[in-house]
């Protein structure tokens, strides 16, 4: 709060309120602010050096004769259409205001656009050249364009006029597969839509899902400088140069021109020019293919003809048939006469010689040796006779051991000696008298035979209790079927 000063003291501006610097700085402000608002202020710009790491920009604007410092907010600078460059003349609209920390006034920029023109065409240049020195404009780094695509990529306005001229292009010339990458040609971020779409048809893998296209068109209609300022921006014309598929600029009319169309593999003067250039024209593929065929059928003949005229001529150059065999023919009919009359003399003297050996051969040596063949053979068979005799034998001693013993290990041998064998209804062997209840069927087997029975006891006791302590047992009953009396 300002204090009054003393009425006795009489320098000049004793009188004067007093303020803090705080005060004074925000007084300032308010003054500045309130008198003149937002501003349009035409300038140079000084100092720029890209957005700062948190976003903002700072430079200043000058002229001949002053300078004003500027900021431009992270926010505002993403919706700039016209990004600002070092000594770029511009329009900039804005708020002023005052940085207290530093006691300086400055332009808060919220828009910016390059002064008239004549400003844009430098930076134009500007770039031109930048771009040049890196060697983005030579004719050696261009990609020829495919004779026949299959697959065409567009990047355009998916409205308008232009994709619709384009394709019906391509339907009148050659219909193929087109790709449509939608974008905003113009106004704010068009730049980016733009690479990015170009970006987009180079990352696709070639035989994937989307196919990958064959050639690339970035097509836009005509319009002015500002129009198509898009396409001179930095980040258009980089991905333009980095692009792997070969790529037509086809954008404004003729007259017009931009950076793209420097980069570009090629710059078609129209959009529908673009789209003749990119597939040869059907009717005219089919009309080169019939020369090709007639060309193709002419030199056949021409070589059927050359080489028919060559055989003819090398055929009366060659021999007689006669001639060549006769020679031949008088060497083998003096062979045949010596042939004959050498096989005769031969078959005369194999003859002599054979009934010279016959006479000194003789049969005995074959008989002796038979003779002696025959008689190991003779003693051969008595012995394996005799040892398959043996054998046999030694086989029946030990199957009779075996079966004495099978005998004297069975249950019949048992039953001979006057025992029985008793199985319940099912055939199970009854071991015990307490397993039998009264009145239950069972087979008795004697060595000479099987009897049924049916077994009788005490139903009070029951069958097969034990008896009690001291008491005799009583006396089970078994009654046969057949009438017969108790077996025990």
């Amino acid at each position: 709060m300002a204090s009054t000063p003393s009425t006795s003291d009489a320098r000049p501006g004793a009188n004067a309120p007093e303020f803090s610097v705080s005060e004074l700085s925000g007084a300032i402000k308010r003054a500045l602010e309130d008198g003149f608002g937002y501003v349009r202020l035409r300038g140079e710009i000084s100092g720029y050096r890209g957005p700062h790491a948190s976003g903002h920009c700072y430079f200043a604007l000058k002229d001949d004769r002053a300078k004003i410092e500027a900021v431009i907010w992270k926010g505002s600078f993403g919706r700039l259409r016209f990004k600002p460059e070092e000594g770029m003349e511009v329009v900039a609209q804005g708020k002023i205001t005052t940085f207290p920390g530093s006691s300086k006034y400055q332009i808060v920029i919220e828009q910016l656009e390059p002064a008239g023109a004549g400003a844009l065409m430098a930076l134009l240049e500007e770039r031109k050249r930048k771009f040049a020195a890196e060697g983005l404009f030579e004719e050696a780094r261009k990609k020829p364009r495919p004779f026949l695509p299959k697959v065409v990529g567009i990047v355009t306005s998916p409205t308008g006029a232009v994709i619709r001229d384009m394709l019906h292009g391509f339907n009148e010339r050659f219909p193929t597969c087109v790709l449509l990458w939608p974008v905003r040609v113009q106004g704010e971020g068009s730049a980016a839509e733009v690479a990015a779409a170009i970006r987009g048809f180079n990352a696709l893998d070639v035989g994937g899902k989307i196919p990958r296209p064959d050639v690339l068109i970035v097509a836009r209609g005509g319009g002015s400088l500002e129009d198509l300022w898009s396409f001179n921006e930095e980040i258009v014309v980089r991905a333009a140069a980095e692009s792997r598929i070969p790529l037509i600029s086809a954008v404004g009319h003729e007259t017009d021109w931009t950076l793209i169309d420097l980069v570009a593999d090629a710059r078609a003067p129209t959009p529908t020019k673009a789209a003749e250039w990119a597939v040869p024209k059907y009717s005219e593929l089919i009309e080169a293919l019939d020369k090709f065929q007639l060309r193709k059928r002419t030199a056949i003949r021409r070589v059927l003809a050359d080489t028919r005229t060559h055989l003819k001529a090398s055929s009366r150059g060659l021999p007689k048939l006669q001639d060549l065999i006769a020679l031949p023919r008088q060497r083998f009919d003096a062979v045949d006469r010596r042939l004959s009359r050498a096989l005769l003399a031969n078959t005369r003297a194999h003859g002599t010689r054979l009934a010279r050996v016959s006479g000194r051969l003789s049969a005995q040596p074959i008989v002796q040796k038979h003779s002696r063949c025959r008689e190991r053979l003779d003693v051969l068979e008595r012995r394996a006779g005799q040892a398959l005799l043996n054998r046999v034998a030694v086989r029946r001693r030990d199957l009779d051991g075996k079966s004495a013993l099978l005998k004297s290990l069975g249950y019949q041998s048992v039953l001979s000696r006057g025992f029985a064998l008793v199985r319940d209804e099912t055939g199970v062997t009854v071991r015990q008298a307490r397993s039998v209840s009264p009145g239950s069927a069972l087979s008795v087997q004697f060595s000479d035979g099987r009897i049924g029975v049916v077994a009788d006891g005490d139903p009070a006791t029951g069958t097969g209790a034990e008896p009690a302590a001291g008491t005799k047992p009583p006396r089970q009953k078994t009654r046969t079927r057949g009438g017969q009396g108790s077996l025990f």
